[in-house]
């Protein structure tokens, strides 16, 4: 078995998901490579050093510089902020490390444009981590659409709602709150959640042509964090966009933080010719399905429960009718990422398909300043 040294750089929520993969993924799949907990890089020594102790890295860096000029890392774990994704991507694969990277890829377009370039030119194997593609459920929606079950689809309808950011005292930037930051972030509610919705539609349902959308600011200015001002705020907090997918399918999507009562409330429904599927975050193990031939009297939505030993990954698990829960999609995509290094056939989405989100956030971002409807970008 290869031993893959891996470096992470960034400790908080998305550094403790991540690091859970790689601890639990050669416990459950049989892999070519196994994970070395090598580095955790932060750059608050006490902080980053507690969470290398309680997840099991060996050593601890402050400076994500020189955890890339180590011989010892093989594969690095971007789990900073978004403004930090570019330079580190780029300077990680002319390292010639392997390079995983949070979602979004970057603030925008052309910046991802830069770090495509830059792992491709290096031929560095690399990932982006839309996690919710490796929920089994949403992996078996795929499957039934590649299959035909649907056949021509018509509609697709995804919503990410949450209310965390409501309160109009929260403060913006620095730890914890650097997504209310436009610097950092690059946008607010387009691409911190509606990147998922778009990400698993485009995996689902091809590539979208044009996009009409709003976008809303409730809260216009806020205190930050680093500044101690009170300055204006540059982030969504609320998206809603029309679009045209280009195999002519129309579809809603629409994303908040201003939604009381809900804390990540992701729903997509599909309408095809055939049939339809529709799955929610809140029940993340079942598929609801409807087929329209099935015998009239009885039919009707069947809740799929997506637990047996034949749907996708969960023969790795426990045994059929038990459940498995959010971080097991992590767990996956570690997995996919290391199979697609044993059979040399990357697993996605790599940099340059997550680039093809970034260009439908760009153009979605873009129609709401002109009210018009925009098109997206093709990926070359």
């Amino acid at each position: 078995m290869k031993t893959l040294r891996l470096g992470m750089i960034g400790y908080g929520f998305m550094g403790r998901a991540h690091s859970n993969a790689f601890r639990k993924v050669g416990n459950f799949f049989d892999l070519d490579h196994q994970i070395v907990m090598q580095a955790a890089c932060g750059r608050d020594a006490a902080k980053v050093g507690a969470f290398a102790q309680r997840w099991g890295y060996a050593t601890v860096e402050t400076d994500w510089r020189k955890l890339l000029a180590r011989e010892d890392i093989d594969l690095v774990d971007i789990c900073a902020p978004n403004d930090v994704h570019l330079e580190i991507a780029v300077a990680a694969a002319k390292a010639g490390k392997m390079v995983m990277c949070e979602k979004p890829l970057a603030r925008d377009g052309r910046e991802g444009e830069k770090m495509v370039k830059a792992v491709e030119q290096a031929g560095v194997p690399n990932m982006v981590w839309y996690n919710y593609r490796r929920i089994p459920a949403v992996t078996l929606a795929k499957q039934l659409i590649d299959q035909g079950k649907l056949g021509r689809i018509f509609h697709y309808r995804a919503k990410f709602l949450q209310d965390w950011t409501i309160n109009p005292e929260l403060p913006q930037g620095g730890a914890g709150l650097w997504r209310l930051d436009a610097k950092v972030a690059g946008s607010g509610v387009t691409g911190d959640l509606l990147a998922h919705c778009i990400d698993t539609a485009l995996w689902l349902n091809g590539s979208i042509a044009k996009v009409n959308a709003m976008t809303e600011t409730f809260v216009k200015e806020r205190k930050h964090n680093l500044t101690g001002k009170v300055e204006k705020v540059g982030i969504d907090d609320a998206c809603a966009f029309l679009a045209r997918f280009s195999n002519g399918s129309l579809a809603t999507f629409e994303s908040t933080r201003y939604a009381r009562g809900h804390k990540a409330l992701y729903t997509f429904e599909i309408n095809g010719e055939h049939a339809s599927i529709a799955w929610d975050l809140h029940d993340l193990h079942r598929l609801q399905f409807f087929d329209h031939k099935d015998e009239g009297r009885l039919r009707g939505w069947r809740s799929i429960h997506v637990t047996d030993g034949d749907h996708p990954y969960m023969g790795k698990w426990w045994v059929p009718g038990l459940a498995i829960g959010y971080e097991h999609s992590f767990v996956h995509q570690v997995a996919d990422f290391l199979e697609g290094l044993a059979t040399d056939k990357p697993a996605s989405p790599t940099f340059r398909d997550a680039l093809e989100t970034q260009y439908v956030c760009d153009a979605v971002l873009k129609s709401a300043k002109t009210a018009k409807w925009e098109k997206v970008k093709a990926l070359k």
